[in-house]
């Protein structure tokens, strides 16, 4: 069995599915593994320490996909790529293909598997390859990071013979997995942090990290069996607005990180509510590429209303891609091994097992 990965367009994606640890590990499995010539050379890694654990590389891509019984990538391959994948042969990755029909036409012209691990259940046996949960960390806490380096104040209170510095008030939109990261980020770096969610069971946690909550009546009922949040009514959508906008008069820094699974991110910020910040606030929103949570996020731009920076993120984990790599190559590898009759050395696509079954794209 061969396991492989080539590289990705890295003006888009500088992630890595296979790290030196991990190629260990699949090799101790008894797979073979197979990478591209300076597969992760970007990120300070040699292609000398994979060749010293008996990993094989090569300059040809299209040999390697050709040979490999798994594909492991970050994002959807080429088309080219895609058509040229045959029976037997499995393609794991984040493919989002609720973003680009085109792509899943092809996919659905192919005698190949896909799975996708942004469709992973929120069931406890799949939490070590939750790639939605590891990497959603991660872009947290850069989250708060780069809206920190961007915002022109200190951060903390700070008090000097010459007078008293505020602490810089955050409000984090959404407290999912990111969400959460970013209260305690935010918490651990002097702010004093106010945090909103659709869903009430997020209350606990975000006053377990020191946030407070801003409730909105009837949000208790706003989430999915799976934990996401749910679509919410006008009526609520209305609350909701009301107390953003008089909350946000005295917020600094604004974290957006509010999505919904496989739709458009929804749009909470407002151009009134933004016209009522003041003047030098930050708003970071981490739900750029799902569209944004403000009427004015733009894809890898900064835009200025009025004196409110409003900075939208296509990829923030490439700002720490070795840190996102190793967790992601984790999570890959124990959906792997989930796969793996190890006994049998073969795949085994077990449709019984809801994590197989829900990942499992054709």
């Amino acid at each position: 069995m061969r396991i492989v990965s080539v590289s990705e367009d890295r003006k888009i994606e500088k992630r890595i599915a296979i790290t030196p640890e991990i190629a260990k590990k699949y090799i101790a499995l008894g797979f073979e593994v197979s990478l591209s010539e300076n597969y992760a050379v970007h990120l300070g890694i040699e292609d000398n320490e994979y060749l010293n654990l008996g990993v094989k590389i090569s300059k040809n891509e299209k040999e390697i996909i050709n040979s490999g019984n798994i594909i492991v990538q970050l994002t959807l391959p080429s088309d080219e790529m895609i058509l040229s994948l045959k029976k037997d042969q499995i393609l794991i990755g984040v493919l989002n293909l609720h973003d680009n029909k085109a792509k899943k036409d092809n996919i659905l012209k192919t005698d190949a598997s896909f799975f996708s691990l942004e469709l992973l259940p929120r069931i406890t046996r799949a939490q070590s390859m939750d790639i939605l949960s590891s990497q959603a960390n991660l872009a947290g806490y850069k989250g708060v990071i780069e809206s920190f380096a961007h915002y022109e104040k200190a951060i903390p209170m700070m008090m000097t013979a010459a007078g008293t510095i505020p602490a810089a008030k955050v409000l984090v939109v959404g407290a999912g997995v990111a969400g959460l990261q970013a209260i305690a980020t935010a918490k651990r770096m002097g702010a004093i942090v106010f945090a909103t969610d659709v869903r009430m069971a997020s209350k606990e946690q975000v006053e377990s990290l020191g946030g407070k909550f801003l409730t909105v009546e009837g949000a208790e009922n706003l989430e999915t069996k799976g934990g996401y949040a749910k679509e919410v009514s006008d009526d609520f959508k209305k609350k909701q607005e009301e107390l953003l906008s008089e909350t946000l008069k005295k917020i600094d820094i604004v974290i957006c990180t509010a999505l919904i699974p496989g739709k458009k991110a929804p749009v909470i910020i407002k151009e009134d509510m933004i016209n009522n910040m003041n003047p030098g606030s930050i708003i970071y929103d981490l739900a750029a590429i799902q569209g944004g949570n403000t009427t004015h996020t733009k894809v890898d731009e900064i835009v200025d209303k009025n004196g409110v920076k409003i900075i939208g993120e296509s990829n923030i984990l490439n700002k720490l891609p070795t840190s996102a790599s190793n967790l992601y190559a984790k999570n890959v590898f124990n959906f792997v091994s989930n796969l793996y009759d190890k006994e049998n050395k073969k795949i085994n696509i077990n449709l019984e097992d809801e994590i197989i079954e829900k990942t499992l794209i054709k």
